[in-house]
């Protein structure tokens, strides 16, 4: 067991974190170079097309050092947005160090810099290593002085490569060999895996990612998942190479796969600990807490009748995305659809990618919301995520909403463009720390600021320099009202939004113009309206189409061409009652632009 290193990679999107590890692979004979890609653990094709790392993944790799002893390297590879932040705490869970990979022309990015301090406050020794010092723009001494400012790392030990060409990776084996610790667990005593990820493999169904903390596993033992006190028997397990090596059993301080004959993925809850049936565990690992939704938002087939490959599809995704959330919801105007709850941004255009790219669904997704805390008059409280289910505006007392702490890290010279976004995002400052030419601004924003086009916003003003981290805190009493938008007195809930009062008039407006232009005419008038309770806000009308019904009447008596206009009349007032105005997909996306 002194010879197993555990290690992750901390770094932001970008910085060279899957050109790393490919390096490592390459080095340490996991793939042949016939067999060798770009992004090996990347092997998602959104991973691959977007260059992201978005599930966890791992592998197990052999390493002879210049004294001929032999180490086994378990590499857990870890995402780099702040949406998938969970995954990166899971990751950690499994190691004992990591390293801290910073790119040479960017330096540390506020990512970066809470990945690290999550992995310090677990106990990890942390390796920094600048990347990307191949590149004409590479600043190593700028970078250098930022590690040992912004994170503390005295600056002799940061190690220099090159992940692209492979200068200054045997080095990086070599310092990670000597500073990071072996596991500490005992192979003699009781078994105690944790679960550090799942997924759904159509053929062995539920996969899940262990580390060994303390004992060994083997292939046929009867083991419980101490969570759910539900027991099975291992059908296979085995390690990644990255090619997936079936083996007889796991010891302590390794990281494999197994397999226990699950078909749903909620029997393998990830954070669980493993233990044997004959001689059980006295004590549960401490896990992690489960990922929670924090953008919530409507998603509906484009076409009404694939409804039912839209589910299947959903529940496809959500075998290999435990953080993915969904519930059915009706809509008056969309039909049968799904309320589904993301991480994030990102989270949600990447499922709403995975629907297109793998099932070829075209979705119509409404407005991204958060979750609110309504005070009734009653008293009672309520946590509501889609504004359609709002209570009635005269039976709300208070409504809170979430408000997260964020981390700028930023170029000192942007710091008024970054100030003014922030004011404008209804942000309250709470501290601005200064680096040299760096500054850190901590701001706390409402989550649905945060949500909506500030990180673009962010990037923009400050040339894509900035980078931003951030967390949930609180929930506090804003000034919030429900608007909800009739068309032709019928209340269309797929449009109804929660705003800021002092801005509902500007965006009422707005609104109504917006949907006055998307909505095609009819041969009856459309009346748009943007309402809050009883009271209209804005109001538009959509003047309709005439068709011209005295066309073939040549001549004759006027009393004919007088009854046709009548018959015409009284043909469009039926029409207004009962007609129904049919809302192009377009709107929802247009919506999503106007900014609150």
């Amino acid at each position: 067991m002194k010879n197993i290193r555990n290690f992750s990679i901390i770094a932001h999107i970008d910085h060279g974190k899957s050109t790393l590890a490919d390096r490592l692979i390459e080095i340490c004979g996991g793939l042949s170079k016939r067999e060798m890609t770009s992004q090996v653990l990347d092997s998602m094709i959104l991973e691959k097309e977007r260059g992201i790392t978005i599930k966890a993944q791992s592998v197990s790799l052999s390493y002879k050092t210049k004294n001929n002893n032999l180490y086994k390297l378990n590499f857990i590879d870890t995402p780099g947005h702040v949406d998938f932040s969970y995954e990166v705490s899971r990751s950690l869970s499994a190691c004992e160090g990591a390293l801290l990979l910073v790119d040479a022309t960017q330096g540390i990015e506020a990512q970066t810099l809470s990945n690290c301090n999550t992995a310090f406050k677990m106990g990890l020794k942390v390796l920094p290593v600048i990347n990307k010092i191949d590149l004409l723009t590479a600043d190593i001494e700028k970078t250098k002085k930022e590690i040992k400012e912004i994170i503390g790392i005295k600056s002799q030990k940061i190690l220099k490569c090159s992940a692209k060409t492979g200068l200054g990776v045997k080095k990086i084996i070599e310092n990670l060999i000597k500073i990071i610790p072996p596991p500490k667990g005992n192979i003699n005593t009781f078994l105690q895996a944790l679960i550090i990820d799942s997924w759904f493999d159509n053929y062995l169904g539920v996969v899940g990612l262990i580390c060994i903390k303390n004992g060994q596993i083997y292939k046929g033992m009867k083991i419980v998942i101490m969570n759910t006190k539900k027991k099975y028997f291992v059908d296979k397990i085995g390690i990644f190479t990255p090619k997936k090596i079936e083996l007889d059993n796991l010891k302590c301080g390794e990281v494999g796969w197994i397999v226990l004959g699950i078909k749903n993925i909620n029997d393998v809850p990830v954070g669980a600990t493993i233990t044997s049936y004959t001689k059980p565990a006295t004590s549960i690992l401490d896990g992690f807490k489960k990922s929670i939704p924090k953008v919530f938002a409507g998603l509906f087939p484009a076409i009404s009748n694939e409804y039912q490959t839209f589910s299947n599809a959903l529940k496809k995704l959500s075998l290999n995305d435990s953080s993915l959330f969904f519930e059915p919801e009706n809509s008056d105007i969309l039909g049968f659809g799904f309320r589904c709850g993301f991480l994030g941004l990102l989270h949600m255009e990447i499922i709403q990618q995975r629907l297109l790219q793998e099932y070829n669904i075209d979705i119509i997704m409404t407005t991204p919301t958060v979750k609110y805390q309504i005070k009734t008059i009653n008293k009672k409280i309520l946590y509501v995520d889609n504004p359609s289910k709002f209570p009635l505006f005269h039976l709300i007392k208070e409504i809170k909403e979430p408000i997260l702490k964020c981390k700028i890290l930023s170029p000192i010279k942007y710091i008024g463009k970054i100030i003014k976004l922030c004011i404008l995002k209804n942000g309250v400052q709470v501290d601005i720390i200064y680096h040299d030419n760096n500054v850190i601004l901590i701001y706390e924003i409402p989550m649905i600021e945060v949500i909506i086009n500030f990180f673009d916003q962010l990037k923009s003003i400050t040339k894509g320099y900035a980078s931003l981290d951030y967390n949930f805190i609180k929930f506090k009493k804003s000034d919030l009202v429900c608007m909800n938008v009739l068309i032709n007195k019928k209340c269309v809930d797929a449009l109804t939004t929660i705003i800021y009062k002092k801005k509902i008039y500007s965006y009422g407006r707005i609104l109504v113009e917006k949907l006055k232009k998307l909505i095609p005419r009819q041969q009856f008038d459309i009346i748009i309206q943007a309402v809050i309770g009883k009271k209209i806000i804005s109001s538009t009308t959509i003047k309709q189409l005439r068709k011209n019904v005295i066309a073939k009447c040549y001549g004759g008596d006027i009393s004919r061409k007088k009854k046709l206009i009548q018959k015409q009349k009284e043909g469009k007032k039926r029409m207004k009652n009962f007609g129904n105005v049919l809302l192009p997909s377009s709107i929802f996306l247009a919506i999503l632009q106007i900014t609150k």
